[in-house]
């Protein structure tokens, strides 16, 4: 069994552990030290319910729904250029979006419909995470595909708290206003480029 959960472990941590609108939205978070450990949460619970949905076999209804996430396309291409138009604004006038920030930053609801958004509007979610580590646990019998997932799960939760955390070591660096413009530069060339790649998958 404790293969079995290291596998799971693995397999989650090598599907999430990539540049993505997810973790850069994380690493922000982390460096902004606002509503980390929430963000946190949420990406990590976000991912085990998908986990545990595709270890159920809701995978093959995506599989064969085809409709459902070309919609989940759209909106994410929709979701992710509107997010890097913000990002290249922050980059370009950063006292443009600067009074909302010194007021305390975005509200704890707002955060996390943005890290959900950015979660579920994400075709790739459902393919990697319910469809592929779904079949993947199921391969290991009916008690092994549990462990397999716990593992997965454990692996998304080691990753995006330490992600968000970690990355408080970086602000020192971020103390100088140059840098937040710098990364929400390349925040954005990220998030239109995830766009580019959903619009011509």
């Amino acid at each position: 069994m404790l293969l079995t959960l290291l596998a799971g472990l693995g397999a989650g941590l090598s599907l999430i552990v990539a540049i993505g609108a997810q973790n850069a939205f994380v690493l922000r978070q982390g460096i902004r030290r606002e509503h980390v450990g929430a963000v946190a949460l949420l990406c990590a619970l976000a991912d085990a319910v998908l986990i545990g949905a595709g270890v159920l076999g809701i995978g093959t209804v995506v599989e064969r729904a085809p409709v459902v996430l070309d919609v989940v396309r759209w909106g994410g291409v929709l979701f992710l250029l509107g997010y890097a138009v913000l990002a290249l604004r922050r980059a370009v006038r950063p006292d443009a979006m600067a009074t909302g920030e010194a007021a305390g930053g975005a509200t704890v609801r707002a955060t996390l419909t943005t890290a959900a958004a950015l979660t579920f509007l994400n075709p790739h979610v459902y393919l990697d995470t319910v469809l592929l580590l779904g079949s993947i646990a199921n391969q290991h019998g009916d008690n092994g595909r549990w462990v397999f997932a716990l593992g997965a799960a454990l692996g998304s939760f080691a990753w995006f708290f330490g992600l968000g955390y970690g990355a408080r070591r970086l602000a020192p660096l971020f103390a100088r206003p140059v840098a937040w413009r710098v990364l929400d530069g390349l925040i954005a060339v990220v998030m239109v480029l995830i766009a580019l790649s959903l619009a011509l998958g």
